[in-house]
């Protein structure tokens, strides 16, 4: 069994001060990603692109891990800066033909919402779907789905209401559509287990600086090998091709493999840093098969439902559906606005997040009894 406390204890200082809820918008680095850091620092300063290379091996160890992760090939992987670029890759790059459409959720998060409403100078049309107030509803995805669809792209888990869809079963029933996903998973990976190979994911996007405990501007896209010549090359750069080293070359022939999108010099500082959280993540059970950080996860937020609802507080998140929770909780004091909340909150060092109106926690494997009673007592 994970020693929960351990990881508090060695990987994560901020519990020192804050008992803190904002994994879903910006979480704390670990100690082992701001070493990963520090060190870049110290040796960039100090030596130069002496050790280019070990940071070039390095980051290719990163990729090796992101994944292991989701049980894909690591060309399949490429490095991107944000979920945006990931998405943005699809978006772009898709064969779109006048009069197609993408289906998408109404509620995504801007990043999953903009680049599709930007196709409609293509002749594409952005079909959204309406929840059922915290549901997400696959039959209403469906029910927007004609002949004219080529793709669905929605959240793992919704960033607002914390709903989990199925992807199993949305990835089955799309591709009996012939119709292809794109997930934005960034509120769902390094929470629970998702295996490329056997929910075969057409494009995925997750950025690092969530759940996996990484710094921003470092993450990861994800295209299934067999579609890597459907979307057409964008960002590409000097990093794009097979010789990447040789620039007196003048023909571009795109590297046979997810690299080809990455351009030109990558974030190595920042990459480096995800690369250590996702190695201790793993050493304490992120995998592409194992639900030990998704178990530890859920009994925290049941444990956090059961002593908010017993504050006074009104749950909006649906946690009736125990396949469809997650680590995101949104909920309402009655009376109280909750911009105020936060502002209170926050003064006593207990940190979460207001989204919709709405108070919004979203705790890790680390927190304890007492950060939730840090909470309850300054909510009341």
């Amino acid at each position: 069994m994970a020693d929960w406390k351990r990881f508090r204890d060695e990987q994560m200082p901020v519990a020192a001060r804050f008992a803190y809820f904002d994994h879903a918008a910006v979480a704390p680095l670990t100690r082992r990603a701001a070493d990963a850091i520090t060190q870049f620092a110290t040796d960039a300063t100090t030596l130069g692109d002496t050790v280019w290379p070990q940071w070039a091996r390095r980051t290719e160890e990163v990729r090796a891990t992101a994944a292991a992760l989701l049980n894909a090939r690591p060309d399949e992987v490429a490095l991107v800066p944000n979920t945006t670029a990931g998405i943005n890759l699809v978006a772009e790059g898709f064969p779109w033909r006048s009069g197609d459409n993408v289906v998408v959720p109404s509620n995504e998060f801007p990043s999953n919402l903009f680049p599709w409403l930007n196709l409609a100078s293509q002749g594409v049309e952005t079909r959204q779907v309406a929840p059922r107030g915290a549901e997400l509803a696959l039959d209403d995805i469906f029910a927007a789905v004609n002949e004219r669809t080529r793709l669905i792209a929605v959240s793992w888990v919704g960033y607002a209401t914390g709903w989990r869809i199925d992807v199993e079963e949305l990835v089955t029933r799309a591709h009996e559509r012939g119709v292809y996903v794109f997930l934005d998973a960034i509120q769902g990976l390094g929470m629970f287990p998702l295996d490329m190979r056997a929910v075969p994911v057409d494009f995925l996007a997750a950025d690092g600086h969530k759940w996996l405990l990484g710094p921003e501007g470092a993450g990861l896209f994800f295209l299934q090998q067999k579609h890597l010549d459907l979307l057409r090359p964008l960002n590409v750069g000097w990093h794009s091709v097979p010789k990447a080293a040789d620039f007196s070359q003048a023909k571009f022939e795109p590297k046979a493999a997810a690299q080809r999108y990455e351009g030109g010099s990558q974030n190595m500082v920042g990459m480096l840093g995800l690369g250590a959280s996702l190695d201790v993540l793993t050493e304490y059970g992120a995998g592409p098969n194992s639900t030990t950080i998704a178990e530890q996860l859920l009994a925290v937020t049941d444990e956090a439902c059961a002593r908010l609802i017993a504050a006074g507080a009104e749950i909006v998140s649906q946690r009736a559906a125990p396949a469809h929770n997650s680590a995101i909780v949104s909920f309402q004091l009655p009376g109280q606005e909750s911009a105020a909340v936060r502002q209170r909150l926050w003064a006593q060092d207990v940190i979460l997040s207001v989204r919709h109106n709405w108070l919004r926690i979203a705790p890790h494997v680390y927190t304890n009894t007492e950060d939730l009673t840090r909470l309850i007592s300054a909510l009341s």
